[in-house]
């Protein structure tokens, strides 16, 4: 039997908390059993008795009194009981009944709503998911990406846990003489390598998966990306002999390496299959935004996930990492739409050979061009190693759609007429050994440029590549071809979010915390003013330089003074990093001033000139024709050997700085140039 007031429940969840008025129903039910009249109000106030007068019973009316105080207390007594009960039926329900997976008891309810009232305020201070705390901090170090372009590379550090965001490399700048590429240092991963995890990739661009197999070579580290970015890297390993542990992943995954459990959301770029990282750490969550745009109707797949990047903003975020290339820029970047009617309209009025320079790696772009090729009826021809890698790949993964037909050999275009072909290229950045840059200077072996080809170029310089654009260009001009470029012709569309989209990310992120990343000082900067604008405190935006450290706590972000090394590694041929700035200080200055040998016969024992000097010119002045300026040279050489015989000096290393000097002040007094000077003696 249940006690009086009970209700009988389906489970302990649906049981209510006793409050005063459910103490006031079960008194009220108890008085109508016994037969009284509840009162809706609350009694008034009994008015005192008066004084009995004599012969009244006032000992029966006292007696009276005292029974109904008794019963009252009774009553009172009895209520409490039935109160107790209910609590002590409650209790055993709870145990009784079992629990959903997840569900908690009413008391741990009723804990748990104490201490998150305010879930949102809580998340966003930094509070990690299951309510972990940080005992550490979260360590967040650039190794690459800040106050250049390209080279992005990004550790996160939590004790004993390490996982790597992105490997790229960069491309070298006119004052980086016989270096191929640029590389991160990787000297701080190596010495931390028993704590890496994986490295994730945001998307498959050269600047953030090409200086992969050079870490590889030192560090079997396990990958995780998309099918076509694992697909990328799987050509690169190939190339370099060398294999590694890929994990295919795809937006919407969730994936834990070490302490860290990482999301993938689906965006947009100007590459297939881009990801952003939402990274939930013991500090709080790191929302990377990788390189983006948001474009509504993009050429393949979906849209940017508004609704999820919306959820994660609502959840918290501590410290966001975003794009900062076209901060810059106002508005909106417009979208790979555009690009293809800008293609028909050029198509469509063509009747010449058409040549489409672009990046080997935009594949909505290859893929559009082949398109508008299919549907004026031409057939397509790929030329650039890189770009015949690509587009096979492509097609492999199901990427590229190409009609069979369509695809012809580029040593088989001689018997097509020229208004039923297409070159597909690289070269769009001007890059010397690019197919293009071969084709400008009549060095291609299948390809030569000649008067009515059109040749559109579609892509815009890379900060620091126009000058060699502008010359590829104007030797394509000089050769009568029809130069269509992003200039004059809408024929690129960036893949990098403009000022208004870079609100728009901020606005549906909501970070406590603001670090720019990828990109020169002078976009990190504007990318600062951007958040500013949208009244994020100055002190919460970090514009940081590559090597700094942030350490990052629950709630709070921090940066240290601790500094790690992290210098550009060049790639020269072969060579990794053993080409320094001492190097290429001494390629410049051959590069500026020339180079003048002095070779000298030397006798061991007494210091005097045997044979020479003789004076070697390379760079500096055609020997021919300044016959008079060696000679004088060559005898301010041999004057001063002959005082150092004269003074006893017999030290090699003092003769030669002496006649280096003695050169370098007179070359400079006749021509004001300053050639690189080294002199060689022989011991005789």
């Amino acid at each position: 039997m249940n006690p009086p007031g009970f209700r009988e429940t389906q489970s302990a969840s649906s049981l209510k908390k006793i409050t005063r008025k459910d103490s006031y129903n079960l008194k009220e039910e108890k008085m109508k059993k016994e037969g009284k009249a509840p009162s809706s109000k609350p009694a008034k106030p009994r008015k005192p008795a008066k004084a009995a007068k004599s012969g009244e019973k006032g000992h029966s009316v006292k007696k009276s009194a005292d029974k109904e105080h008794a019963k009252k207390k009774g009553a009172e007594k009895e209520l409490s009981k039935v109160v107790e009960k209910v609590r002590s039926t409650r209790k055993t329900a709870e145990k009784a009944v079992p629990k959903k997976a997840g569900e908690k008891t009413y008391a741990a309810k009723k804990s748990v709503d104490k201490q998150s009232r305010k879930p949102v305020e809580k998340a966003a201070k930094g509070g990690r998911k299951g309510g972990r705390k940080a005992d550490a901090p979260v360590r967040l170090i650039p190794l690459g990406g800040l106050n250049e372009i390209g080279k992005n590379l990004t550790v996160i550090e939590y004790k004993d846990d390490m996982i790597i965001v992105d490997c790229g490399l960069s491309f070298p700048d006119d004052e980086m003489f016989g270096i191929d590429i640029v590389i991160p240092d990787f000297s701080y991963l190596i010495k931390n390598q028993t704590k890496i995890r994986g490295m994730i990739i945001t998307h498959g661009h050269e600047d953030h998966i090409g200086a992969i197999p050079y870490l590889l070579r030192d560090l079997n580290v396990p990958i995780y990306g998309t099918k076509l970015v694992l697909g990328l890297i799987q050509s690169k390993l190939k190339e370099h002999n060398l294999k590694a542990k890929l994990h295919e992943i795809s937006s919407g995954d969730k994936t834990r390496l070490g302490v860290f459990d990482i999301e993938a959301i689906r965006t947009t770029h100007s590459i297939a299959d881009a990801l952003c990282f939402a990274i939930d750490t013991p500090a709080g969550v790191i929302f990377h935004t990788g390189d983006f745009k948001i474009d509504y109707t993009p050429l393949h797949g979906e849209p940017i996930d508004f609704q999820r990047l919306a959820e994660i903003g609502r959840k918290g975020v501590l410290l966001m990492l975003a794009d900062s290339t076209n901060a810059e820029r106002k508005g909106y970047t417009p979208s790979e739409q555009k690009i293809g009617q800008t293609l028909e309209n050029i198509f469509r009025n063509c009747d010449s050979r058409i040549l489409v320079a672009t990046f080997s790696s935009n594949i909505h772009r290859v893929q559009k061009i082949i398109d508008t090729a299919v549907m004026f009826g031409r057939q397509v021809a790929i030329s650039g190693r890189s770009m015949i890698n690509v587009v096979n790949l492509a097609i492999e993964l199901g990427y590229l759609n190409v009609p069979a037909g369509v695809l012809v050999d580029i040593n088989k275009i001689k018997g097509l007429a020229d208004d039923k072909l297409v070159i597909v290229t690289t070269g769009s950045q001007g890059e010397p050994m690019s197919a293009l840059a071969r084709m400008a200077t009549n060095d291609h072996k299948a390809i030569q440029i000649k008067a009515g080809d059109v040749i559109i170029l579609s892509s815009s310089p890379i900060p620091g590549n126009e000058k060699t654009v502008s010359n590829v260009i104007n030797q394509l001009l000089e050769k009568g071809a029809d130069v269509i470029y992003s200039d004059i012709a809408e024929t690129h569309v960036s893949g990098h979010a403009c000022a208004e989209e870079l609100k728009l990310m901020q606005m549906l992120i909501k970070p406590k915390y603001f670090m720019p990343v990828h990109g020169e000082y002078r976009h990190l900067y504007q990318h600062a003013a951007i958040a500013q604008e949208l009244r994020m405190p100055n002190e919460n935006i970090f514009i940081m330089t590559n090597g700094q450290v942030l350490n990052l706590f629950p709630g709070k972000v921090e940066l240290t003074k601790e500094e790690i090394p992290c210098a550009p590694v060049f790639v020269d041929g072969l060579g990794v990093g053993d080409v320094g700035n001492i190097v290429l200080r001494d390629r410049k200055l051959l590069s500026e001033g020339g180079l003048i040998i002095i070779a000298a016969g030397i006798d061991g024992e007494t210091g005097r000139v045997v044979s020479g000097p003789d004076i070697i010119s390379r760079g500096f002045v055609y020997v021919k024709e300044s016959e008079d300026l060696i000679e004088s040279a060559r005898q301010a050489v041999e004057a001063r050997l002959e005082r150092c015989y004269n003074d006893g000096v017999k030290d090699w290393a003092a003769m030669k700085s002496a006649v280096r000097t003695e050169l370098q002040n007179y070359i400079y007094r006749q021509t004001k140039r300053s050639p690189v000077i080294l002199p060689i003696f022989v011991e005789v």
